[in-house]
């Protein structure tokens, strides 16, 4: 079988002109070889396609795989993660992890959220803010804590994310709308314990293979896994599997919230504990990054003596299994 790869390459961005923050979700080329390497131990023959652009090309001149492995992120507009697998359903080429709709929905926090909420997912409460007028029409009790809605790896998130009275709520939110134009989330500020949960498989396949409880040590910026935090985590946090009572609550709260958004093969759920303690859903990772010493998802399966060949071969067997039901109806 033969394997394409999709990807952005922070390196060939960086090369364009875009900034470090813009292109802060991509890979790094050791992450590309990591994936490759790997795919090809499991017994596939691989070949390297690259970004959207690179897929249209070879899309257009007639090239052909048996599966895509996609981890593109995409550079503009909301439906950005979306356009490799719309692509890919458009020429009928089975690929990776989740579809458009999934990956566009699962961009905007608000939605995700409205989603969950919606299917009985606990999840903080929430306002969007895409002008200057709607700041002021944010009636949630203090303190909040605001952020991007499409972004992800920390992007836009630092010590002013957490604030305590509208005074504060403002500042943040006009110096961050004009970097952000897809708007900003403002969410009911949960002061418990921050959890990443690892999960593979697909619908009533899907299983939790770990939960990391994620911890700030005194160097790092307070209250928030911000963009700081992830870039330099090796200084600034701990990371600790956690197996008791509180990281079954996570993994049932993070499998709830897979299954009702229909995410598939692979991926990271973010929860954070409210004041009494309970789990609530932060945000979903349906492409969550793959490099296998920094990335979250294989973090949580080193510290568990999870190979990363183990990890692969659980995310492509998922695929196949699903894609050959597909065929088969």
């Amino acid at each position: 079988m033969v394997v394409g790869l999709t990807y952005d390459l922070r390196s060939d961005y960086l090369k364009e002109g875009f900034s470090e923050e813009e292109t802060a979700e991509f890979d790094r080329e050791s992450t590309v070889e990591a994936i490759e390497s790997t795919i090809q131990q499991l017994g596939y023959s691989t070949v390297r396609i690259g970004h959207v652009r690179e897929l249209v090309n070879h899309l257009a001149a007639g090239k052909r795989w048996d599966m895509v492995f996609n981890i593109c992120e995409g550079m503009y507009g909301i439906g950005r993660e979306a356009q490799v697998p719309a692509l890919l359903d458009a020429y009928r080429i089975p690929y990776v992890f989740s579809d458009a709709l999934v990956l566009a929905l699962t961009l905007h926090k608000g939605m995700t959220k409205h989603v969950v909420r919606d299917c009985g997912v606990p999840t903080p409460d929430f306002a969007i803010v895409q002008c200057k007028e709607d700041i002021g029409k944010v009636n949630l009790p203090y303190p909040l804590f605001v952020k991007p809605l499409g972004e992800g790896t920390g992007k836009g998130i630092d010590s002013r994310s957490k604030v305590t009275n509208p005074a504060e709520l403002e500042k943040i939110c006009l110096d961050l709308m004009p970097r952000f134009e897809m708007g900003l989330i403002v969410e009911t500020f949960l002061p418990g314990r921050e959890f990443t949960v690892a999960i593979v498989g697909t619908g009533e396949r899907a299983r939790c293979i770990g939960v990391m409880e994620v911890i700030l040590n005194q160097k790092a910026e307070a209250d928030a896994y911000t963009y700081v935090n992830k870039e330099e985590c090796e200084d600034l946090v701990v990371y600790k599997i956690v197996t008791d009572e509180i990281a079954a609550k996570c993994a049932e709260v993070s499998l709830n919230a897979w299954k009702a958004l229909n995410c598939r093969d692979g991926g990271r759920v973010d929860v954070r504990l409210d004041p009494e303690g309970n789990p609530g859903f932060m945000e979903v990772n349906p492409l969550a990054g793959l490099h296998p010493e920094h990335s979250d998802l294989p973090i949580i399966c080193n510290l568990q003596g999870i190979p990363y060949l183990q990890l692969m071969k659980w995310i492509m067997e998922s695929a196949e299994e699903r894609i050959n039901s597909e065929v088969a109806r």
